[in-house]
């Protein structure tokens, strides 16, 4: 929605572990999901996401990675199409949920407008559970400072998730604890940000909408309001079909508690209990309901 501003690029998950952008797009690859970068590591990251924000794309890099399928089509497009952006002046738009752990870090060295979603527990444990995503919590532990630097209340729980045979639900309320402490301790020290629920904007797209576009100093159009209008219709389905996980049109009410649907009250109860200590700072018991 934000990318429908002409002056605005999306540029998607570079932080994606196994599905970056292509390395012409950013040459920046990651071995942990949910990096964390800080003044200690940032050598191995800042010129390569400088590269990326600033539309320079890395042609010779991206003809020897692509030399096998000599795809000079897709090349040749995603090329002029960064010098278009480059001359024309465009805005990086950075979406990426996995990029959250090194939201500080980025925002200080590049001068970012952060904007932070938050999504209810239960939801996020029906997503992970309906697409079978599970998470191996070793990507926090092999990273030492973030350990020393933030996760360290975390540590004891995290090496038994890594070493046990805890099920999707266990680990998806862990996971959400663990990256809604740092939203929490974000929200705290991090005056200027924006912070969101997707709940509310799914409730009142419109009205939200404009709130992140002022945060962002974009002018929001007649047009950007006909296609969130578009996409969060009633007239929408609530979810998108099995096949195409990753459909953008919702009936954005009604999908605020599909989770009830998709998740046994017991295990609802188990996700409760479990993220209760952090949950509490952006969700009451109504919401629960």
């Amino acid at each position: 929605m934000i990318a429908g501003n002409p002056s605005v690029v999306y540029i998607r998950e570079p932080f994606n572990v196994s599905h970056p952008p292509g390395i012409g797009i950013s040459s920046a690859r990651f071995d942990h999901w949910y990096t964390y970068i800080s003044d200690e590591n940032a050598d191995c990251f800042y010129r390569k996401i400088e590269r990326t924000l600033n539309f320079s794309y890395g042609l010779g890099a991206e003809l020897r990675e692509e030399k096998r399928s000599k795809n000079l089509y897709k090349i040749s497009r995603e090329f002029l199409a960064f010098n278009k952006y480059k001359i024309l002046g465009k805005r990086p738009l950075l979406k990426d949920p996995l990029a959250l752990l090194s939201a500080e870090w980025l925002a200080s060295k590049f001068d970012m407008d952060v904007v932070v979603l938050i999504r209810h527990p239960a939801a996020f444990a029906s997503s992970l559970k309906q697409k079978g995503w599970e998470f191996s919590f070793s990507n926090f532990l092999d990273q030492d400072e973030l350990m020393r630097d933030h996760l360290y209340p975390f540590e004891a729980a995290l090496k038994s998730y890594a070493n046990g045979d805890y099920d999707i639900i266990d680990q998806a309320s862990l996971l959400w604890k663990v990256l809604h402490h740092m939203i929490q301790k974000y929200q705290e020290t991090h005056g200027d940000w924006l912070f969101v629920r997707h709940e509310d904007v799914s409730e009142q797209p419109l009205l939200v909408f404009q709130d992140i576009f002022n945060y962002l100093n974009l002018e929001f159009t007649e047009k950007n309001s006909q296609v969130i209008k578009e996409y969060s219709s009633v007239s929408n389905p609530v979810e998108g079909t099995s096949d195409v996980t990753h459909t953008l049109r919702r009936n954005s009410k009604d999908n605020i508690k599909s989770w009830k649907n998709k998740l046994t009250t017991t295990e609802i109860e188990r996700i409760r209990t479990q993220v209760e200590a952090v949950s509490c700072n952006f969700y009451a018991d109504e919401d629960w309901q």
